[in-house]
């Protein structure tokens, strides 16, 4: 069976890759060290050996040169034999310049030695060569040294000392120690990630119950919030996070709630209406002027419910598909001389004046929404206007906003209703439904497009006049 192509993979647990990297690391740190304590082990080794080495061919040196040149073969061997004591497991070998061997103890071939390396003045731990024969290790090398003279003659040609010695036993002792130092590594590789991976399980403790107490948490109990102290540092800002989200579901939910709510009180009304005329409209025989008067009356409300559900529908898509706007320069002083002119006949009715005073620099925005969003002011503040005052509204840059300021004249309102003035279905006097003036829907769709094009909008009241203000981005210029 093929797997889906479509499926995502897993990213590893936590405790994985923090075991993983805590055992990759002490790996890599204690492999190091024992790197370095091996090669520090294998120098002192070298150096000690070249010392030994060294003194060796000091011994055998210092033999030839009390043995005359002329002095016999034998006599020279014999002198040379016993140049050396107490070194264990060490050979020498000493030939003429032309590869002739004039004395050997034995061991290894140092005549091939000699051959193959140069000679040198002292032999250090640089100078000395190592090489395997006949299954044993040797350090070693080749010492010049100039040739006994005899008596009364001229110096002769030089001679060479090959020294050498077993390297067995710090081979087996470097053997052992990288045996200890891998099963050490092992060993102490599998207690880190032992350690790291249940570091890891006591670390996620707090995390554990940070979500068993998120899960305890249901659509009923929005209102709990999580102590940001109760938990480690770094789990603050999660917290912290998880709160806000909360509050932001709350509030959503509340007012989802509410807005039900609304929507059913709302809509009981005119179809509690619309029952009561038709029933009582088909209790008796009527005559068609009065059938035409209920469907007039019942017109009434079946407009009012249009109006309601196109400003519910409207708020629904200016919330929830921003992209819908369509963003052009909007001059405010035209668009506010466009408003004056659609309300200024009923404004006359009404015997209420209109004025604009000021100007504003042109602003990004949808203009049929900008539009009603004004308009929905105008009206508000029309309405609202006793006859024989005015309406005026005020157009100002202030920084990099442009301020709309829509004034009447009327009652002060209370400092506590102003914010709630932008909620939907919110009336000042909730127990009086005023037909034909809206379901309270019109300043929550006025702070749903500022708010959409970025600006905000707010309600000051005093006991001469209420104002509504909006702010909005200028325009950019480029």
């Amino acid at each position: 069976m093929s797997s889906d192509p479509r499926r995502v993979h897993r990213p590893a647990s936590l405790a994985l890759r923090v075991t993983l990297l805590v055992g990759v690391v002490i790996a890599l740190v204690f492999l190091s060290f024992s790197w370095l304590v091996e090669r520090s082990l294998e120098f002192h080794f070298a150096e000690q050996d070249a010392g030994e080495l060294a003194a060796v061919a000091t011994a055998v040196s210092r033999a030839l040169a009390e043995t005359p040149g002329d002095a016999p073969l034998v006599q020279r061997q014999a002198r040379l034999a016993g140049a050396v004591s107490g070194h264990h497991k060490v050979y020498y070998y000493v030939g003429d310049a032309q590869g002739r061997q004039v004395y050997t103890n034995g061991g290894p071939d140092l005549h091939a030695l000699s051959a193959r390396l140069a000679p040198v003045a002292a032999l250090e731990a640089r100078t000395v060569s190592v090489w395997e024969e006949g299954g044993s290790t040797y350090r070693g090398g080749v010492l010049r040294v100039p040739a006994p003279s005899a008596s009364g003659a001229e110096p002769a040609d030089e001679l060479r000392i090959a020294v050498a010695m077993d390297m067995d036993f710090h081979m087996t002792y470097l053997h052992r120690f990288k045996r200890m130092i891998w099963w050490a590594t092992g060993v102490v590789l599998c207690l880190a990630l032992l350690v790291a991976w249940l570091a890891v399980q006591w670390g996620h403790v707090p995390i554990r119950k940070v979500n068993a107490r998120i899960r305890a948490i249901g659509s009923s109990q929005l209102h709990v919030r999580l102590n940001p102290q109760e938990v480690p540092v770094e789990l603050t800002d999660l917290v912290v996070a998880f709160n806000d989200m909360l509050q932001r579901l709350e509030n959503g939910f509340q007012q989802l709630s509410n807005f039900s709510a609304d929507i059913a009180h709302e809509l009981r009304t005119p179809v509690t209406n619309l029952t009561t005329h038709t029933q009582v409209a088909l209790s008796q025989v009527r005559s068609a002027d009065e059938y035409r008067e209920v469907l007039y009356s019942n017109l009434e409300e079946f407009e009012q419910m249009s109006r309601m559900i196109g400003d519910m529908l409207f708020l629904a898509q200016t919330e929830n598909d921003p992209g819908s706007r369509r963003l052009v320069p909007v001059d405010l002083a035209e668009l506010a001389e466009d408003l004056f002119d659609y309300f200024g006949p009923w404004a006359e009715d009404r015997q209420v004046h209109l004025r604009l005073a000021g100007e504003a620099s042109k602003v990004n925005a949808d203009r049929d929404m900008m539009r009603r969003a004004l308009g929905n002011l105008l009206s508000n503040a029309v309405q609202h206007t006793a006859p024989g005052q005015a309406v005026e509204v005020q157009l100002a840059d202030t920084g990099d906003v442009a301020v709309i300021r829509v004034s009447n004249p009327g009652k002060r309102i209370p400092a506590e209703a102003l914010p709630l003035l932008f909620n939907r279905f919110y009336r000042l006097d909730p127990a009086r439904r005023r037909k034909g003036q809206g379901a309270g829907l019109g300043l929550a769709i006025v702070k749903s497009i500022v708010e959409l094009h970025g600006g905000q909008v707010r309600a000051c009241s005093d006991d001469a006049h209420t104002t509504f203000e909006v702010t909005l981005p200028l325009a950019r210029t480029t």
